[in-house]
This record gives structure tokens, C-alpha cells and sequence, in this order.
């Protein structure tokens, strides 16, 4: 009863934080504002069933269309949650993220992948083109105020990518990913909520 009580507690106080944390922050690259969410420790809930069969979902998805990947760089990384399945289909992990706090977290928790606090256009790793395998951007271009330019980014640093957000922002992000040539889509499910996964080869 009381483990039940304490939980319950534990996610009010989660959705009150981030309610306060990330105003203003839906597509206006708020980095100030998203770096806060992260006073609270694991403020997305990745932890929950919901995150993690997204994690697996994903990871599926990848290796139907890729195989095993060589190097992944990962856009909006957080304290590493996903990172950790990624490196189940990936030899190299790079992992970005424009929260400090949280990229210290994810140094923790994977001390073999490596990780930066920036954003995609400062990430220190090269800016050749094609200088990763795959590039993702997960749950992370509603809150960019040019998704269209970051896709573009995206193509340029990797040889493929992927994407994935939530369905209610399809309308947003949509019409720049369908401008992607050779556009794959699928949707994940689970439960009631469901998220548009979009990936792309472009060597």
C-alpha cells in the first residue's frame, strides 16, 4: 500500500515539475528551460513501460532496415536511457544533449559511449559528411524551432537516419520529414499512445 502511495506521489510530483519546467519550450529550442527539467532526476519517466517498449520498438526497426550499425550519433541523448539500447544494435555510441546535467548522467551510466552537451550544429566529432552511420533524433524535433534545417543536418552527418515523436505533432513535423527522399514510416504502438517512426538511407 504504502510503495503504491509513494509511486503515486512520485509521479504528481514529475508532471508538476515538468509542467513548470518546460513552459514555453515547444519549438523555440528553450535550451535553458530543458536543462531545468533535469533538476529532477529521470524527468521523462524512460524508466516506464511506455519509454521502453518505444526502446525496443525502435531498436527493431533498426535492424530491420540497417543491420548492425557502426557509429550512432544520438540528438537529445538525456541522461542515457535510450542510449543504453541503442548500444544493443550500434558498436559506437555519440551521444548529444543540451542539458549538462543530464549528459553527466548518461557519462554514468554508459562510461563506454561518448557525450557532449551541445546541440546538433556544435557536436565536436567532425563535420565531414556521412561522418556517422546513423544519426537519430528521438522524441526531439517538436522542441527545435527549425526542425527542416536539423533534418538537413541530420542527412549531412549521417550516412542514414531516424526519427521518431509523438503523434499529436505530426502536423508540425510531418511536411519537413516527407520531404526526406526515400522516406520509410511506420507507426509504434502501446496502450493508448502511439509515435511516427521515420527513417532514410541516403549513401
Amino acid at each position: 500500500m504504502f510503495s503504491g502511495t509513494a509511486r503515486l506521489l512520485k509521479k504528481a510530483q514529475r508532471r508538476l515539475w515538468m509542467k513548470y519546467a518546460l513552459r514555453g519550450v515547444g519549438g523555440s529550442d528553450n535550451h535553458s528551460r530543458l536543462d531545468l527539467a533535469y533538476s529532477l532526476e529521470d524527468p521523462w519517466n524512460m524508466e516506464s513501460q511506455l519509454e521502453q517498449a518505444r526502446f525496443e520498438a525502435t531498436n527493431r526497426i533498426i535492424e530491420q532496415a540497417f543491420g548492425r550499425v557502426g557509429s550512432l550519433l544520438e540528438i537529445g541523448c538525456g541522461e542515457g536511457h535510450q542510449t543504453s539500447y541503442l548500444a544493443r544494435v550500434s558498436d559506437q555510441q555519440f551521444g548529444i544533449d543540451v542539458s549538462a546535467q543530464a549528459v553527466e548522467r548518461a557519462r554514468l551510466r554508459l562510461p563506454a559511449a561518448e557525450f557532449a552537451a551541445a546541440d546538433l550544429f556544435q557536436q565536436p566529432w567532425g563535420e565531414e559528411r556521412h561522418r556517422f552511420d546513423l544519426v537519430t533524433a528521438c522524441e526531439v524535433l517538436y522542441y527545435l524551432s527549425d526542425p527542416a534545417a536539423t533534418i538537413e543536418r541530420m542527412r549531412h552527418l549521417g550516412r542514414n537516419g531516424l526519427v521518431t515523436f509523438f503523434a499529436p505533432a505530426c502536423g508540425r513535423i510531418g511536411p519537413h520529414l516527407d520531404r526526406v527522399p526515400g522516406l520509410h514510416k511506420d507507426w509504434i504502438y502501446h496502450g493508448g499512445t502511439s509515435w511516427l517512426i521515420g527513417w532514410w538511407k541516403d549513401a
